[in-house]
């Protein structure tokens, strides 16, 4: 149980004590937070001051009582303001956390007690396309969420939902027949089909008769025709196999490659059944889903204010020509994963400007009967220095690839800088954790509905809020260990006297509380900014608090700190899926 879980549940018991019968039915616990300000202490309520009018109490007079009575072994307790109760924990509490942690492997970190079924649905590029940056955001959120939910204990599948059926396919078809360079085929696959489908995009429209006969390649694939699926299969396996490189670097494992064409086949039914049900009607030729008055206007993602008035903004889940849309094949998605996965909650980890799409999708299922966790993690945008969508000098999309390559260029730079004698392979595997782990962490450090702004030089920093920065604290930590001979063993008993002890033995204890509300929230960057604290109040005890040159109980204590420190900041960063070189 973390320290907050403990406050609350004695603060709880203080508030049945002062108030009895008087204490509102409605009232379910008190909020025990973590205090902005360490002067007031270590933790704060405000559970006076929300309670005070309703019981016919002055906040200050409530706060007393309820301190009077907790009579915590944990914190001292005190009143502040208009009635704060600020919650100050003792050194030697502290000091039994920490002694706990040494003897655990998850560190003090909980399961969960009622474990799901999690589908993620991430990353998720189109086929004949090469990945690009901006598939960073979706693809790093969606498996550091993975991650963490099965370190919590949930049961996660991961589904690359890749786009591999559409309109774009007629393009491609049409122009693997006719214009397509085999041999570049060979040699570069992906770039290759991609600049098929750009050569063919243009030509249609400076042709129009054309794109007809593209048109008329896709329906040939639709309907199964010999020639064109075993085109389209090749597509898939060269793409699958550009993409899989990535993720390679990337140490990024999927379950499942469920794209759009395996659910091709439960379009038609689909839609007859939510006609039949009389969730969707004809509107103009196409079939769409309205409103069912349900939510408040202001609420409703089937209405738009316009001039004053609401009205109608449907979800099209099959046009007037026939075809089908991103909507029924994502409801034909979801009706799949909740019945075959038996999944608990489902997480689209896709880009905020598809926020109305998932609002209709999750609310055509609500009136559709179907409950579940369904959420969209939405994230912002990349930009590059001019605050515009990072591109290249000559304005095309920056490849993902491009960016790896030049992360761990850039990585082998700053290591051999630092370490020019090390071994020619280890110094290629710290690059490699470097240049991949500073994308990362560059990426998962940022509230994730915020745009951010691409930078090398930042990213690859030693010093700040940076993956190189926190490697090579753990690097130092690590360092400390090499030098004592025998190995570390853990005291039987921590003495923390010190304030830089206490104050890292704090944050040390804390990490039981920040994994899980990192996943709660679908929010990396708690954890991140919380490692990035870590590391800066280990560097603040190492200066303070000589270790090495320490003795007895004092020494025993300040080893086992830097050990717990090296463990955290190990197997945090590695919910990031970022590795931790020994040396750098």
């Amino acid at each position: 149980m973390t320290i907050p879980n403990e406050l609350t549940a004695q603060l709880t018991a203080a508030l049945q004590q002062v108030l009895g019968d008087a204490l509102p039915c409605d009232f379910s616990i008190p909020t025990v937070s973590v205090a902005q300000d360490l002067r007031f202490g270590d933790y704060q309520s405000n559970v006076a001051m929300m309670l005070a009018k309703r019981v016919g109490m002055n906040p200050r007079e409530l706060a007393a009582k309820l301190t009077e009575a907790m009579e915590s072994s944990i914190a001292a307790t005190e009143i502040a303001g208009p009635g704060f109760i600020n919650f100050r924990v003792r050194p030697e509490y502290f000091a039994a956390r920490t002694e706990a942690m040494l003897q655990d492997e998850r560190l003090g970190v909980a399961l969960v007690d009622q474990p799901k079924t999690i589908v993620i649905d991430f990353s998720a590029p189109n086929v004949a396309k090469p990945m690009h940056v901006g598939h960073i955001r979706s693809t790093i959120i969606g498996d550091t969420l993975g991650r963490l939910a099965r370190f919590l204990g949930h049961t996660v599948i991961t589904d690359n939902h890749i786009g591999d059926w559409g309109t774009q396919f007629g393009m491609i078809l049409w122009g693997w027949k006719h214009i397509l360079d085999q041999e570049e085929l060979k040699k570069n696959p992906i770039d290759a089909l991609l600049d098929v489908y750009k050569q063919v995009n243009a030509k249609c429209k400076e042709d129009e008769t054309l794109l007809p006969l593209c048109k008329a390649e896709l329906v040939k694939l639709q309907g199964g025709d010999a020639e064109n699926l075993d085109i389209w299969n090749k597509c898939i396996a060269v793409t699958k196999t550009g993409l899989q490189k990535i993720y390679d670097q990337l140490d990024i494992r999927f379950d499942y490659w469920l794209g759009e064409s395996a659910y091709n086949d439960a379009l038609a039914p689909l839609v007859e059944k939510l006609v039949a049900d009389g969730i969707a009607r004809e509107s103009d030729g196409a079939i769409c889903v309205f409103s069912d008055g349900f939510h408040k206007p202001q609420n409703d993602p089937f209405l738009v204010q316009k001039d004053g008035e609401w009205v109608p903004v449907p979800a099209i889940i099959r046009k007037a020509d026939g075809g089908f849309l991103y909507a029924t094949t994502d409801l034909a998605t979801l009706d799949y994963r909740t019945q075959n996965f038996n999944a608990d909650a489902i997480w689209y980890v896709v880009g905020a400007p598809q926020d109305k799409h998932f609002k209709q999708i999750f609310d055509i299922e609500r009136m559709r009967g179907v409950s579940g966790d369904f959420r969209h993690v939405a994230f912002g945008s990349i930009l590059g220095k001019d605050r515009r969508p990072f591109k290249t000098r000559s304005g095309d999309t920056v490849s993902l690839q491009d960016v790896i390559d030049e992360a761990i260029e850039r990585a082998t730079k700053v290591v051999e800088e630092k370490s020019p004698d090390m071994p020619a392979e280890e110094k290629a595997a710290v690059a490699q954790a470097v240049g991949v782990g500073a994308i990362k962490f560059a990426e998962l450090s940022q509230n994730r509905l915020s745009d951010y702004i691409f930078d090398w030089d930042k990213m690859l920093a030693l010093t700040g809020d940076t993956a190189p920065y926190l490697q090579n604290s753990y690097v130092r930590v690590r360092s400390i260990f090499r030098k004592i001979e025998g190995g570390f063993t853990a005291p039987e008993k921590m003495h923390l006297t010190e304030p830089a002890e206490i104050a890292l033995a704090r944050l040390l204890v804390r990490y039981a509380e920040v994994v899980p509300a990192t996943l709660d929230d679908c929010k990396p960057n708690l954890l991140a900014a919380y490692l990035y604290e870590l590391a800066k109040a280990f560097h603040s005890f190492y200066e303070a608090c000589p270790v090495l040159r320490s003795e007895g109980d004092t020494r025993a204590t300040r080893l086992a700190l830097c050990e717990l420190t090296a463990r955290v900041l190990k197997q945090g960063m590695g919910l990031f899926g970022i590795t931790m070189p020994d040396r750098m």
